[in-house]
């Protein structure tokens, strides 16, 4: 029966948004990863859950490592639409596997970079990414050559430390925050940006503290991707199969080695 006093039932259906780490991290890095999306920017229906892929390695500092994150995110997200997903979004700038997941999903698939450019685009004409690590720079070069933005950055400036995705940036906060402000100044002031960019999801601690030292916008690319997905399934809208053509036959057991790791 109803509540005494309603003749009505009110049922509210979640929608669970599934979020790709493109390399294997340990459960508590994932909710690190998690606690960046703090609960009052949540939709009452959303649920979040993080995954990461099952195998690869290192920091997605060679193309090598990108191809392997490419393979263990399609892995990863393949099923999501099976599985109930309403959406999936890769928790990365590397946008990893983002393509062959629209091709095999019809729910929403998110690249964070992807939506964090545009998104950068909209609020200022130029750009600069602040990154950790000068290895990571093809991964933004691959992405902004994908999506014909390159002529939007104005620099790349990194501190050169190699991200940590297990621990993100715990513990080092007296040494790498205060780089990155002076990374952003350098941005601001000799390449001419007008909005500033977080080159890595590992890089969410850091985004208050420069967000409070700064007059101009600085994007946390993992909230950015999120808030990407709800906005999207509040559209009612998703990739077109026109470009994203489904496979013919679905091969997801591929990844599946009888011979073990």
């Amino acid at each position: 029966m109803p509540p005494h006093g309603d003749d009505t039932w009110e049922i509210v259906l979640t929608r669970r948004i599934k979020m790709i780490v493109p390399v294997p991290v340990p459960e508590a890095a994932l909710q690190a990863f998690a606690s960046q999306i703090p609960a009052d920017m949540m939709a009452e229906d959303t649920e979040i859950v993080f995954d990461c892929a099952a195998r690869g390695e290192g920091a997605l500092g060679s193309l090598y490592e990108g191809a392997i994150a490419d393979a263990f995110c399609l892995e990863a997200g393949a099923r999501a639409e099976e599985e109930g997903f309403a959406a999936v979004c890769v928790n990365s700038m590397s946008d990893s596997g983002v393509a062959a997941l629209r091709s095999r999903l019809t729910i929403p698939v998110v690249g964070t970079a992807q939506a964090t450019y545009h998104l950068a685009c909209q609020l200022g004409k130029r750009f600069s990414i602040l990154s950790m690590w000068d290895r990571l720079n093809w991964l933004y070069d691959k992405v902004l050559s994908e999506q014909g933005l390159e002529n939007r950055l104005a620099s790349i400036r990194s501190i050169d430390v190699r991200p940590d995705t297990a621990e993100l940036l715990a513990g080092k906060e007296d040494a790498v925050f205060p780089a990155l402000l002076d990374a952003a100044h350098l941005a601001l002031e000799r390449d001419r940006a007008d909005v500033l960019v977080l080159g890595s999801t590992t890089m969410h601690q850091s985004h208050l503290f420069l967000a409070e030292r700064l007059d101009v916008p600085v994007l946390n690319p993992g909230l950015v991707g999120f808030k990407t997905c709800e906005m999207m399934l509040e559209l009612g809208a998703s990739q077109s199969k026109a470009y994203y053509r489904a496979p013919e036959r679905v091969a997801d057991g591929v990844f599946l080695s009888s011979r073990g790791p």
